[in-house]
């Protein structure tokens, strides 16, 4: 790369007034970005946040002239990008990473793949070497650099693609939800991998996130509703506006959240500063004020009646199987059966067998050692993968919804989509449009969009319409892996009340999760996955309560758990297990009057 094409800056991004519309394919025109106005320093670190569809990736495509402004002016390291003569230059000084890791992947072995960019930048040999080499080694990959791309779990694709991009020296790197697929260790060991860039080579970074707690980590905030830029500055002064927040869609950081919850049952939310919000030691401190000052009230226990049955809907037992092309065993004597109206959630890091498991639930995957059970309710006894013809009846009772959902559709109408299942399972046109009804009003789908193509409508609609697709075959049994990831916030919880709605249905669910938050919030048990084994498998206080060591498998616990933690020398009788916030907010008004009543 020629850095003496790239003219001295200070201003890394520097938008006037900046707007963008499509059209789509019925001819209708959509502003997508509308008439914004923000800077970005040389070396800052910023982090966009906003729904789904509030502009925030056609903006990034705006910085990376990806997508030139239908109208204001945008200029990038004081180039004009209307400029074609500035169109090169800009692009090869930028890198970007997408949320989806196979849009980006397109060589034959992970070492040709890393290679392309600079490659194509026209970096000379031996230097393309050292920089493959250096950026597989960044995101531990080096071993993999003979390895096929389709080898890879996706965790280990998105490590892929980050690395393909940190291999063209980039003076901006943006993040379109590049961390999304990753789990937690993953996580904090590329954010680290950013911080020590930002830190060696000042290199200014664009975060697009709906991980509030990633926010944290960025200098500045902007904040996108409907195209337009409706919040900026640091993250304290963000998120310290915390009904704003919330009324736009977005949620705060777990800690942060629990500040505003013991400040709401205490009737103490107008003492919140913005310092209460700088970070989470901050927030824990502005937590111990409120509780050791404020009247406390008497709270209730937020129990839920259980809706878990005896009746085991899925059994899994010594399973095992190896791919052809490896030398290690995918998944190896895994062991777990779940009963109905019972959440499962499945974790563990990148690789460790998670989508080889669930792939064996429905006989997308055929065990090589061990069994997979399924109660068949109207014979009255289990059926086994094992058995050809009992797969067909097997498939009816376990739905799988994949990593990526909206890449199940291919109808043209949504209603045609989502009646596919039911039709081919042999239900009448009449059964069909009944249960079609039913999917689309239990994911919140208006009946006015089923005459729509399902490629016209919004990610989180695509995603609702597949997961429609999926329950309208009315399984008893549903797989779901990653199903909130990519959406934000007001569209996880969305997806996470379905899922409390199936339970109460007494539905059987297997979660596949990289959020220990939400999995230990909904799960029942869990089962936990580390190079193929199974390493746990009981209930979210079993594995975050007890004396686990978790790190060795890769996982940490929930940060609400670590809050309370902190929390718990103030106020020693504390219950520090507890996954839910209004819980967790009730359990510190509880310790505190014990703490109080001492004094």
């Amino acid at each position: 790369m020629d850095e003496s094409k790239l003219p001295e800056y200070d201003l890394t991004a520097d938008a006037k007034q900046v707007s963008f519309r499509y059209t789509t394919i019925n001819d209708d025109e959509v502003t997508a970005v509308d008439s914004v106005s923000l800077s970005i320093n040389k070396g800052e670190y910023v982090a966009i946040l906003g729904r789904n569809g509030s502009g925030k990736s056609s903006l990034a495509k705006l910085f990376n002239v990806l997508e030139l402004p239908s109208s204001g002016k945008m200029k990038v390291f004081s180039l004009d990008t209307d400029d074609d003569e500035c169109f090169w230059t800009i692009r090869s000084h930028s890198g970007m990473v997408f949320q989806n890791p196979d849009n980006q992947i397109v060589g034959t072995t992970v070492e040709e793949d890393v290679a392309f960019g600079p490659e194509n930048l026209g970096v000379p040999l031996p230097m393309l070497k050292d920089r493959v080499e250096e950026a597989l080694r960044y995101v531990g990959l080096e071993e993999k650099a003979q390895k096929q791309p389709t080898e890879l779990s996706g965790g280990q694709k998105q490590k892929l693609a980050i690395a393909g991009v940190l291999a063209m020296s980039p003076e901006m790197l943006i993040l379109d939800e590049s961390t999304s697929m990753l789990d937690p260790k993953a996580r904090d060991e590329f954010l680290q991998l950013i911080e020590r860039l930002r830190k060696e080579k000042n290199m200014t970074v664009i975060h697009i996130t709906h991980d509030m707690h990633e926010a944290y980590l960025a200098d500045r905030i902007f904040v996108l509703s409907h195209g337009k830029l409706l919040l900026e500055g640091s993250p304290a002064h963000v998120f310290s506006q915390t009904e704003t927040i919330r009324n736009l869609g977005l949620e705060l950081p777990k800690w942060a959240e629990l500040l505003r919850k013991v400040a709401l049952l205490t009737g103490e939310t107008n003492s919140l500063t913005e310092d209460d919000f700088l970070s989470k030691d901050t927030a824990e401190a502005a937590i111990k004020r409120i509780l050791m000052t404020a009247q406390l009230p008497n709270t209730e226990d937020e129990e839920c009646a259980s809706t878990v049955e005896e009746r085991i809907t899925l059994r899994v037992t010594e399973l095992g199987h190896h791919y052809d092309h490896s030398d290690k065993a995918a998944i190896e004597n895994v062991n777990f059966e779940a009963r109905r109206g019972e959440v499962v959630a499945v974790i563990g890091h990148s690789g460790s067998g998670k989508t080889t498991l669930i792939s064996h639930l429905n006989g997308i995957i055929r065990p090589q050692t061990g069994r997979i059970e399924v109660w068949d309710s109207k014979s009255k006894e289990y059926i086994s993968t094992e058995s050809n013809a009992q797969v067909k009846a097997i498939r009816k009772h376990v739905g799988l919804l994949f990593q990526y959902p909206e890449h199940q559709l291919f109808e043209e109408t949504v209603e045609k989509d989502i009646s596919y299942g039911p039709l081919k399972m042999g239900y009448s046109e009449e059964e069909t449009k009944k249960l079609v009804k039913e999917a689309m009003a239990l994911v919140g789908l208006d009946s006015n969009i089923a005459t729509r193509s399902p490629f016209e409508l919004s990610g989180g609609q695509k995603r609702r319409v597949a997961f429609a697709g999926v329950l309208a075959m009315d399984p008893e049994i549903l797989v779901l892996d990653e199903p909130a990831a990519g959406l934000d916030p007001k569209g996880q919880r969305e997806i996470f009340g379905y899922i409390e709605s199936l339970k109460q249905k007494g539905k059987t669910i297997i979660l596949v999760s990289h959020n220990m938050d939400e999995a230990a919030k909904i799960a029942d048990r869990i089962v936990v996955l580390c190079k193929g084994k199974q390493r746990f498998f009981g209930t979210p206080k079993e594995l975050f309560g007890g004396n686990q060591v978790l790190s060795d498998m890769r996982l940490e616990k929930p940060i609400i758990l670590r809050t309370l933690d902190d929390l718990r020398e103030s106020f020693p009788t504390l219950d520090t297990c507890v996954f839910r916030i209004g819980k967790a907010a009730n359990a510190l008004i509880a310790a505190a009057k014990e703490v109080r009543s001492k004094c």
